[in-house]
């Protein structure tokens, strides 16, 4: 235990790494976070999994033939350094990614440990670093602009130092570990997972952490079932095979409330996993792709009545009709106004990080974050921009 304490006060006086994760975007972009550098295409080896490693570049081709985005106003997502994920991994764990076998195993790749470590790292292991690097800047966004989308991450199955199951880096812990020591009065987080699986690398990461509120909705039945990392989870809501949308909706519903009624989070990490869509060869599960938007409606819904910033992240789902359910998911959260439209990020500046705000993104539309939170349950509002 004293050992445990000792880590938290060295966290908390150790001066920030310099990063590029941080740099101003432009208020005219749309935190929508992405980068073409998110796909995985390598001889055709990235079929072996039944992951579509090429769904993230789908869900913004869908958005853009919808007119719900344009190229230059979603934020371009960069990489992760090595000092980056320093933040949470060990040396260690890096380390250990420069053999393929490692590698082959956390993708569940086979073949790749065949190959090259510097073809593995530049094919498969930089678009991992790369939405790694969109979650984190997302995160910060989510704060300035109340809400923000890493058409990416989610690799919840990532602690410090595992991988396993398509998961090599902790993008959720390194988002919140970032959060903690770079913005000012944030000091407590929720993660809702809804991701069909267990979400055991977050677990394992904040298990003695206080800060850090989970809530879990999984398949009982399938990986991980890490009864250690369960510990961590304090709303755990296990599933049976075949859930359908009725009892689904109404528990996700039930425990949101129930545990944004017991902590009021300065910031929700939503993991929007859609491998519990009916027919996912993983899940188990049995929803609708309506099932899956009001799900996502519900989340976001709850987060803006509350005033609680709120980080969306793509995570999970085996499926060819994934990409065009989150499509639809992120353009029904813009008709509802739970997010911002293309008329909130007009504009010509080119958003990437380190380009300075030019203009306030405020406007009357109603998902606009005003800075103001309201926690009915502790009678109190608090300013949360810095």
């Amino acid at each position: 235990m004293a050992t445990m304490y000792l880590s938290q006060d060295k966290e908390r006086n150790r001066s920030p790494h310099h990063t590029q994760l941080y740099l101003e975007i432009p208020s005219s972009c749309l935190p929508i976070v992405y980068s073409s550098h998110y796909n995985i295409t390598f001889m055709g080896l990235e079929k072996l999994h039944p992951f579509d490693a090429g769904k993230w570049g789908k869900v913004i081709n869908f958005l853009k033939e919808d007119k719900i985005i344009t190229d230059d106003i979603i934020v371009d997502a960069l990489e992760a350094t090595e000092d980056d994920l320093l933040v949470v991994h060990t040396k260690r764990y890096l380390s250990r990614l420069k053999w393929s076998l490692i590698v082959a195993t956390i993708t569940e790749i086979p073949p790749l440990m065949f190959l090259p470590n510097f073809l593995v790292q530049r094919r498969v292991l930089r678009p991992l670093r790369t939405q790694t690097g969109g979650t984190i800047m997302a995160g910060k966004l989510a704060i300035d602009r109340g809400w923000a989308i890493n058409v990416g991450g989610g690799f919840h199955h990532c602690s410090r130092d595992k991988g396993g199951a398509f998961c090599a880096y902790a993008d959720i812990t390194l988002a919140i570990k970032f959060l903690f020591e770079r913005v000012d009065r944030i000091s407590r987080v929720t993660i809702i997972d809804l991701d069909a699986h267990q979400g055991n690398g977050h677990g394992r990461d904040f298990l003695d952490d206080k800060r850090v509120y989970i809530m879990d909705v999984y398949n009982r039945y399938i990986y991980p079932g890490d009864e250690y990392a369960k510990r961590a989870i304090k709303r755990k809501v296990e599933l049976d095979w075949g859930t359908q949308d009725d009892e689904y909706l109404q528990k996700v519903e039930l425990h949101l409330e129930g545990a944004l009624n017991e902590v009021c989070p300065d910031i929700l990490v939503y993991n929007a996993g859609t491998d519990v869509l009916d027919g996912d060869p993983l899940g188990g599960l049995a929803i609708s792709a309506q099932g899956v938007i009001r799900r996502d409606e519900m989340v976001f819904r709850s987060a803006q009545r509350r005033g609680i910033p709120i980080l969306m992240l793509t995570s999970g789902g085996y499926q060819k009709k994934t990409a065009r359910i989150i499509a639809d998911s992120i353009i029904n959260l813009q008709s509802q106004g739970l997010i911002g439209g293309i008329e909130d990020g007009e504009g010509p500046e080119e958003c990437v990080a380190g380009v300075p705000l030019t203009r306030s993104c405020d406007g009357s539309s109603p998902s606009v974050f005003t800075g103001h939170r309201t926690c009915p349950q502790h009678h109190l509002s608090r300013a949360n921009i810095i």
